[in-house]
């Protein structure tokens, strides 16, 4: 049996899912939901997405969350999602640790979510008038079910699956609460601290960069077009042309472990240890690994505890924790000269 989306997105392997709505009922929280984007400026909005387009009538009262990690830009507009999805760690919890100032400043306790594959019916006992599905498998069979209970903005156009950036999340978020301004400035203040720490370090430009993940018989590469990858180029880094080309359209692309020459390049990025048996010892103790230049001087970065799950969020949110733990690595990696 295949591994669930969910866990595809953790291990960068393969998933499958797909629900049939079973119908609304009672359950959720409050008819109408703290911290609720208010006012009608600018409503009507419709939202065009790869699936098709949501139409969003008047500022939303009852938002549910269905993408892996879009309650972060929702809380950070100042929204409290009646319901988020869980995606990993302890499944009582959908709210973070770099999100928990957020989600306390509008009284947010979102209804946990916990789907391996989207659950119309479990969606619709939450009564949504909006639900956003950014980071998400909604998919053609699942899309019309879900925005049949509530207009839906699903993944967004012109990207990969799961390959928009986090600045497309937060603006697409903001457009869905009415809250376009917010959303702005979110990502303009953010973006300033990827510029500051680029500008501080501008040994970084051009050099090459793999993020990748080790399972027991495997190391799976991130694309240029992943989330993952998209940090360490706003940093003034290059993903290898060639790993794109492999990828061919996927967020990642595999190898075997006698392959790992093709991981030797001006850094590399270890991710998802928690994943890997063992975890980093496990990578510095392995003898094929072990032999690559890059490894051998240092010029590696290992993305561990809090760390490992804040980058995995790569949200408005989670980001600036991670510039914080992960800058001082790089800096060590590839200092100035």
């Amino acid at each position: 049996m295949g591994l669930t989306r969910r866990q595809m997105l953790l291990t960068t392997l393969a998933a499958a899912g797909g629900a049939v709505l079973a119908g609304c009922g009672g359950g959720g929280r409050s008819e109408t939901g703290t911290g609720a984007a208010t006012g009608s400026a600018g409503f009507p909005v419709t939202i065009e997405g790869k699936l098709g387009a949501a139409t969003i009538p008047q500022a939303p009262q009852r938002v549910v969350s269905v993408g892996y990690t879009d309650h972060d830009a929702i809380l950070a507009l100042g929204v409290a999602p009646v319901a988020a999805r869980y995606w990993y760690g302890d499944e009582e919890v959908v709210v973070q640790p770099w999100a928990q100032a957020a989600a306390q400043a509008v009284g947010a306790a979102p209804a946990v979510l916990n789907m391996s594959s989207v659950e119309p019916e479990k969606i619709a006992a939450q009564r949504p008038d909006l639900v956003i599905g950014l980071y998400s498998d909604l998919d053609a069979q699942s899309y019309p079910v879900v925005s049949a209970v509530a207009p839906t903005v699903g993944p967004p156009r012109g990207f990969d699956d799961y390959g928009a950036p986090w600045q497309e999340y937060t603006r697409e978020t903001g457009r869905a609460l009415g809250k376009e301004a917010e959303a702005e400035k979110l990502v303009t203040d953010l973006e300033a601290r990827f510029v500051a720490a680029r500008d501080a370090d501008p040994q970084w430009k051009g050099r090459s960069v793999v993020v990748a993940s080790r399972s027991a018989d495997k190391i799976s590469v991130f694309s240029s077009q992943d989330p993952r990858s998209r940090f360490f180029t706003q940093l003034g880094f290059t993903v290898p042309p060639r790993i794109d080309q492999l990828a061919a359209g996927k967020f990642y692309t595999e190898f075997s472990l006698e392959q790992a020459s093709e991981l030797d390049h001006d850094l590399i990025v270890w991710d998802q240890l928690s994943f890997t048996p063992g975890g980093k010892a496990t990578v510095v103790g392995d003898p094929l690994l072990s032999r690559l230049p890059a490894m051998r001087d240092g010029r590696t970065v290992f993305l561990e505890g809090a760390t490992e799950l804040a980058f995995a969020w790569q949200t408005v949110l989670s980001l600036p924790s991670v510039l914080d733990a992960v800058v001082p690595q790089l800096q060590r990696a590839i200092p100035r000269t």
